[in-house]
């Protein structure tokens, strides 16, 4: 009986010792699952879960200590309010870091809930200027901002389309209104004349009251401040009326589910997204090939790269603190330099816009997004 409680004793003192050299990092993943974008949504968590497989995959330890990588994954619905929500239950739940939100919306409220907890938040999406004007210590974001993506389209529009008129359109959301606004300003420094501003929701299908005033201002561009579940119906609407212009919008109708709600439509579109085309990146299309095999080729939108390189800047501070405290890894984000898929030498400027970042114009093609031009941002 003595050396049964013996062997006991010595198999406790052996798994509580192997308990003390192993950790668990959850990783927060907050998107819209559901609803109208959640092509959008899933694309970013599938980055954010296939991040995670591989961190455990390659056994990345902290500090020596083996890590158990986890993703708690969290529907927004691209509504602000279920983000703030969102927000607090990784607050609460005590996640180690957050890659979100997708809509600018989202992540412009849920940014002051993390700074005030502490726990770095890294945006795989939203490009809303102001959310880093907050000037919040732990927000960072790994694309583009509107600034980029509002002025590169106008400038193309005036260089390669020789535009000389456009209407504007938004959904009245932090990214439709912002990305419109610059776009707006922009076109006209360039020369080109504003002929209309309208305004529209999030939730909307039929624009054809908008979309007629238009018709009769005959702009050479609409420019649409929204995103694709909008912009499929607005496009197919376009073409009914017999407008001749071209769409032009941001990152939110860059989508290929763009060419699935418009059809033909689709091919009067020229948009753009923050960072470089996937043929281009570093690590581009090895990581396509697996994530297709992960998820199916249907399932890749744009932003899933950046959400899973927004997880391994994460990861990878962790690693250079020696721990998981966000208090105590926060410091090593900005000049991590990590060499990612979506870009070498990934690091942050003090506001915590991505430094050196480019952005992609494409064109719709038979259904197809094809690249027009790829320009680094000044």
């Amino acid at each position: 009986m003595k050396l049964k409680f013996a062997l006991l004793g010595l198999t406790l003192a052996v798994s509580t010792a192997y308990a003390a050299d192993e950790m668990t990092v959850t990783i927060g993943s907050a998107a819209p699952i559901s609803g109208p974008q959640a092509s959008y949504g899933q694309d970013n968590t599938n980055g954010v879960r296939m991040a995670i497989d591989d961190l455990n995959k390659e056994g990345l330890k902290i500090d020596g200590k083996k890590v158990l990588w986890k993703i708690d994954a969290q529907d927004d619905q691209a509504d602000p309010k279920q983000a703030t929500t969102v927000a607090q239950k990784f607050v609460d739940e005590k996640v180690n870091g957050v890659v979100g939100h997708l809509n600018s919306g989202c992540t412009y409220p849920a940014s002051r809930i993390y700074q005030n907890a502490g726990i770095p938040n890294i945006t795989p999406s939203s490009t809303d200027p102001k959310i880093a004007e907050q000037g919040f210590k732990t927000f960072f974001r790994i694309i583009a901002n509107d600034n980029a993506l509002g002025a590169g389209l106008a400038n193309y529009a005036k260089s390669n389309l020789k535009a000389k008129t456009v209407a504007v359109i938004d959904d009245r959301t932090a990214y439709g209104q912002g990305v419109a606004d610059v776009f707006a300003k922009t076109a006209g420094k360039d020369g080109m004349k504003v002929l209309d501003r309208e305004y529209t929701n999030d939730k909307a299908t039929d624009f054809s009251a908008i979309l007629t005033k238009i018709k009769s201002l005959n702009p050479d561009v609409i420019f649409y401040g929204g995103m694709y579940s909008q912009a499929g119906p607005m496009l197919r609407q376009i073409q009914e009326l017999g407008i001749k212009a071209k769409l032009m919008g941001g990152d939110g109708i860059c989508a290929p589910e763009l060419a699935k709600l418009a059809g033909p439509a689709a091919d009067i579109t020229i948009c753009a997204e923050g960072g470089s085309p996937l043929a281009k990146m570093p690590g581009g299309a090895a990581w396509k090939k697996r994530y297709d095999a992960k998820f199916g080729a249907s399932a890749f939108q744009i932003y899933s790269p950046y959400s899973y390189d927004a997880t391994m800047v994460l990861a990878h501070a962790m690693v250079k603190a020696k721990s998981s405290d966000p208090a105590k890894y926060l410091k090593f984000i900005q000049n991590i330099d990590y060499n990612g898929v979506t870009k070498k030498d990934i690091h942050f400027m003090p506001d915590g816009n991505l430094a050196n970042a480019t952005i992609t114009l494409s064109a719709f093609d038979n259904g197809a997004k094809k690249v027009v031009a790829v320009e680094s941002v000044k």
